[in-house]
């Protein structure tokens, strides 16, 4: 499941009553609106160089830092993006943008209680922001409150009934709920509001791939990756679609690619794994498994898939072991594969 971060914050300008009596403070106004440009016509590599000319001009220069810390945040540096609105509140105490950007990047960098000290800084003052509620709801569900992040969630849209990220990411709960209609109405609506919302398209791809309505997967995965062409997530669910269609060779070379750029990805693992399984690999299958159990990650069919392995290799306790545990984890498939070969 993908989950989305919004970065739609405002662009800082130049305060109402800012007094620029040295021309190095009117220099930095003027590398400062640059910057903004270049933030505006998404250069963000071209805004940092202006923005830091602001800041060499005059250090103290509290909006510079803030805007600096959205691009960065835009090119998913996210230290980066951190240390520029630290600086930004070290230098303006009350530059409350700065306190809900810097929440932002602490939930992307699972840093959920840096991300709590902040919005709980910013509690009494959007308490009609939308995005104020989808941000903790954000820090709520990396605390596996699922409940409270919901709420958050129902608050936000109910502020703004047009923001996409606060469908996807409430159907993401959803959907880690089991919940899957619910979870489909909020990804359509999310695209019915954005069209080219790629986690909404990616996420509709794994529902459709449940349901084993494979066309339907590939139309919307396709759709994303047009978006994204080396999104690791749509990488692997295109991937693992073409495993089950028979496309072999390719659903090896997308998943790989995945995996180059998420390589701790359990899923990928699981897939590559299956991948083997089905070529009758099963040395590599049982090894790819294996690291995949290994990351200890909740990665639906795992147990399922690899007592299978086991069991084609002549296993069947190994097998029965790993579908066992599977029921735990309440894997379907490992149930099933339980039910057939362990009793």
């Amino acid at each position: 499941m993908k989950f989305t971060y919004s970065i739609a914050f405002w662009i800082i300008g130049i305060l109402i009553g800012y007094s620029c009596q040295s021309v190095d403070r009117d220099d930095a106004n003027l590398f400062f609106l640059k910057g903004n440009v270049q933030l505006t016509q998404k250069n963000y590599q071209e805004a940092i160089r202006f923005y830091e000319e602001a800041i060499a001009k005059n250090p103290e220069f509290a909006d510079a830092y803030l805007n600096k810390g959205l691009a960065f945040l835009q090119l998913d540096q996210l230290n980066e993006a951190r240390i520029a609105f630290s600086a930004a509140i070290d230098q303006d105490e009350s530059l409350f943008p700065a306190y809900l950007a810097r929440a932002e990047t602490a939930t992307r960098l699972n840093q959920w209680d840096d991300a709590e000290r902040d919005l709980s800084t910013l509690q009494n003052v959007y308490t009609d922001s939308s995005q104020f509620y989808l941000i903790r709801g954000n820090m709520l569900l990396g605390k596996n409150n699922q409940p409270a992040a919901l709420a958050d969630y129902d608050k936000a849209l109910a502020l703004d009934p047009k923001n996409a990220e606060a469908y996807v990411n409430r159907g993401a709960v959803y959907f880690a709920q089991k919940a899957y209609p619910l979870a489909a109405e909020d990804f359509e609506q999310a695209l019915r509001i954005n069209p080219n919302q790629l986690e909404a398209l990616n996420n509709l791809g794994l529902l459709a791939s449940r349901e084993a309505k494979w066309e339907k997967a590939l139309s919307y995965l396709d759709r994303a990756l047009l978006l994204n062409s080396v999104d690791p997530l749509s990488l692997n669910n295109k991937g693992y679609v073409l495993l089950q269609t028979g496309k072999l060779e390719e659903a090896f070379e997308l998943i790989n690619r995945s995996l180059e750029n998420r390589p701790d990805n359990g899923y990928a693992i699981r897939n590559l794994g299956l991948y083997f399984l089905k070529k009758q690999d099963l040395k590599n299958s049982i090894d790819t498994f294996e690291k995949a159990l290994a990351l200890e990650q909740l990665v639906e069919s795992l147990h399922g898939f690899a007592g299978e392995a086991y069991l084609q290799n002549g296993n069947q306790a190994k097998a029965c072991e790993l579908w066992n545990q599977g029921i735990v984890l309440r894997d379907s498939l490992a149930t099933a594969k339980y039910n057939s070969n362990c009793k």
